[in-house]
């Protein structure tokens, strides 16, 4: 069996910028709530913390290319990039990936994914007020946004299928019709001299009609409950005890094995994508009220590499991708960087079952 491509998500929130200044704090960066966080528990694990990278920031090309080489190094593909699009032309954190495209470098092969969420406060674990609404003005917003992403789609390093380039959707859902969003990107990919677009959008329904959709394929969204489950006064220790845990400020928790029959369902569909979780742990975003999942570390994570491969290996050898969820997402507790705690170990666990394409 080939082996497939690893796409590793990646965030570019690890340079100021003067929206995030105002609403939280002058230089906030994704670092800030990473170094922040603490033990919310006996035996919480806070805070994570980078190693050899160190903290850095996303407007030195040198910060860029030492991720991209050690990336390379270790068998993942390319960088997956979110890019926010908030309609009317309003965009945020596009200033590295826009510095990639413009230098040519690294020369490592990217993708990238329309990050369409409104930006809330409750990001942070704060109320609920809105940063940036995302907004679907029309066609002609969507021939904009899509003049606007040309030049990447006919970079060189733009990760392609059958010639064809990749562009993911995350919330296929909260587009009013994403039909006609679909029809007209993939009539603009034609009009300007593309072989086409091989549109994936991301879903938690493992066995979502994507085609019915308008996509190609679709990727496996990591979803997990960010509450604790009810319980009924029928089990009254039960439920005296979830109370105390919400009463002493103690996240949701999962164990990491157990979540991968529902992360990885083997009946997936068969045009749908595995997204491998490293680890996960985003109460440095959410404090009590985020989620941990227990039990992480690279020799589990190998695990659940196996058990994505096993179904990568359904694929067309063209459209052989694996996801992961991310290459960079501290405050997620979300990561393939190295850290303090692990250094190269889930890299490592990555190397030895993938080759970089």
């Amino acid at each position: 069996m080939t082996a497939p491509k690893a796409i590793a998500l990646y965030l570019p929130q690890y340079h100021p910028i003067p929206e995030n200044d105002a609403w939280w704090e002058p230089g906030f960066t994704e670092w800030t709530n990473v170094t922040k966080a603490r033990p919310l528990y006996r035996g919480h694990k806070q805070p994570y913390l980078p190693s050899e990278l160190g903290f850095y920031d996303l407007r030195l090309p040198e910060a860029r290319a030492a991720q991209a080489a050690l990336a390379r190094d270790y068998g993942v593909h390319g960088f997956c990039y979110y890019h926010y699009w908030f309609g009317n032309g309003k965009r945020l954190l596009q200033r590295p990936f826009e510095e990639v495209l413009a230098s040519g470098e690294p020369d490592f092969p990217f993708m990238l994914c329309w990050a369409n969420q409104t930006w809330s406060g409750v990001w942070h674990g704060l109320d609920k007020r809105i940063l940036a609404e995302q907004t679907y003005p029309g066609a002609d917003d969507d021939r904009r946004h899509f003049d606007t992403l040309l030049p990447a789609f006919r970079d060189p390093r733009y990760i392609r299928v059958d010639g064809k380039p990749v562009f993911m959707l995350y919330a296929p859902q909260d587009m009013p019709d994403v039909r006609a969003f679909t029809a007209r990107w993939r009539q603009m990919a034609h009009d300007a001299g593309l072989e086409g677009l091989y549109l994936l959008a991301q879903h938690a329904d493992p066995h979502w009609d994507c085609v019915a959709h308008g996509f190609d394929a679709f990727v496996l969204q990591p979803y997990f409950s960010r509450r604790r489950p009810w319980v009924s006064w029928r089990q009254p220790v039960k439920k005296l005890w979830n109370r105390l845990q919400d009463a002493r400020g103690i996240p949701c928790l999962h164990r990491y094995d157990e979540m991968q029959d529902h992360l990885l369902p083997a009946d997936s569909h068969p045009l749908a994508i595995p997204c491998v979780l490293p680890n996960w742990d985003n109460t440095p975003r959410s404090g009590t009220r985020g989620v941990v999942m227990e039990g992480c570390s690279p020799a589990a994570f190998g695990q659940a590499l196996d058990r994505a491969l096993a179904m990568c290996g359904k694929r067309q050898a063209s459209d052989n991708l694996l996801f992961i969820k991310s290459w960079n997402e501290w405050a997620e507790g979300n990561h393939l960087e190295p850290s303090r705690e692990f250094g190269r170990g889930y890299l490592e666990a990555l190397k030895a079952r993938v080759k970089a394409g």
